[in-house]
């Protein structure tokens, strides 16, 4: 019969936690308990003003988000992780996105799909944390299930909730990605982190399209990430101008935030740029063929797109383009693409590209 965890084996397998994690390239750790009733209340509110759009899997898992337990019953507490995501050798953020010839990729997208990465190290920490201990009860998550994620990391010690709704690490910045180890081994929690925005307010005029419409408070429905990423169907028209050249996510609202100045890039070597994809032309990515496509982003996030919401993307963002020929003899060359929702963009952006031509 095994022998009972004492709670001086539980402050030493804390300890252990720290050095296991670093071993596995996680930028830090902590512990958190599983009580989320205040933001319970915020997501209940959320959903019911209809602010997550076309996210129905949001509402479907009902309180299982908000209460672990629910989700996987025997948990006690919530292991988070964070592990910077920020390719080392991308080109800077502010000249892609100020070049409208060039296709802008939210900077975490540009390497390996950090969900992949994220999992298998969490896997490996608990069984790091098993040797340690014996068999015990866990399950590891990241962005795959319904986990309030933030406010987890949050009570575990990892960063704040900033204005702009993503966490902040004071000593890290915002980017960096998360992942969740739920677990039944009842380890002593860790001091919530204390909110360090103060009266700064830059990341609410810095979102185009407005989606941040009050501190702490995010309507998705004008998230440029959700649009480009979450949404199927065709982006609403009247905000297709403030997509600019952003094809796959938006990183604007941390990229005018104070405390990325602490931000680190990855020392993952996964999470170095692919494809030449951290500055693009538009042009080149928009005459790829689907079988080039799949293969330009095999192992990546921009796979979870499909080709069809990808040509539709760099559609908008070609009618943002400075009026080129070669932006126009691309989008003509699809105008009459098979999918219905490619086409409509694509007339959309031969119209602009025609304004910008001027009379004559």
């Amino acid at each position: 019969m095994a022998r009972p965890i004492t709670e001086l084996d539980l402050a030493r397998l804390r300890e252990r936690l720290d050095a296991i994690a670093v071993e596995l390239g996680f930028d830090q750790v902590g512990i958190a308990g599983i009580d989320l009733p205040e933001d319970e209340a915020n997501l209940e509110r959320w959903l019911g003003e209809e602010r997550h759009g076309g996210m129905e899997y949001m509402a479907r898992h009902g309180r299982r988000r908000s209460r672990p337990a629910d989700l996987v019953p025997g948990t006690l507490r919530v292991i988070s992780v964070r592990m910077a995501a920020l390719a080392p050798d991308a080109r800077r953020a502010a000249d892609v996105l100020a070049d409208g010839g060039k296709a802008y990729v939210a900077r975490y997208a540009l390497g390996r799909d950090y969900h992949k990465l994220l999992r298998g190290r969490l896997a490996e920490l608990a069984r790091r944390l098993e040797a340690e201990i014996g068999p015990f009860g866990y399950r590891a998550f990241v962005d795959s299930a319904p986990v309030m994620e933030k406010p987890l990391a949050r009570d575990a010690g990892l960063g704040w909730i900033g204005k702009h709704t993503n966490l902040i690490n004071e000593r890290a910045g915002s980017f960096f990605m998360l992942g969740e180890l739920f677990t039944d081994l009842p380890l002593p929690v860790g001091e919530r982190a204390k909110d360090r925005c103060g009266s700064c307010s830059a990341c609410l005029p810095a979102c185009p399209t407005g989606a941040i419409t009050a501190p702490y408070q995010l309507d998705a429905r004008r998230c440029i990430s959700y649009l480009t990423i979450e949404h199927h169907g065709a982006i609403p028209e009247p905000l297709r101008a403030a997509i600019g050249n952003r094809v796959f996510g938006c990183d604007d609202c941390q990229l005018v935030c104070p405390w990325n100045k602490f931000a680190r890039a990855a020392s993952e070597p996964d999470f170095r740029a692919r494809h030449g994809l951290d500055a693009p032309e538009l042009v080149e990515l928009f005459e790829w063929s689907e079988p080039e496509y799949l293969a330009r982003t095999e192992g990546s996030a921009l796979r979870r797109l499909g080709y069809r919401r990808w040509l539709r993307n760099l559609a908008v963002a070609l009618g943002n383009a400075p009026r080129s020929e070669a932006a126009a003899a691309a989008l003509r060359a699809r105008a009459d693409d098979g999918d219905a929702v490619v086409r409509e963009h694509v007339a959309w952006a031969l119209a602009q590209q025609e304004v910008r031509r001027g009379p004559g």
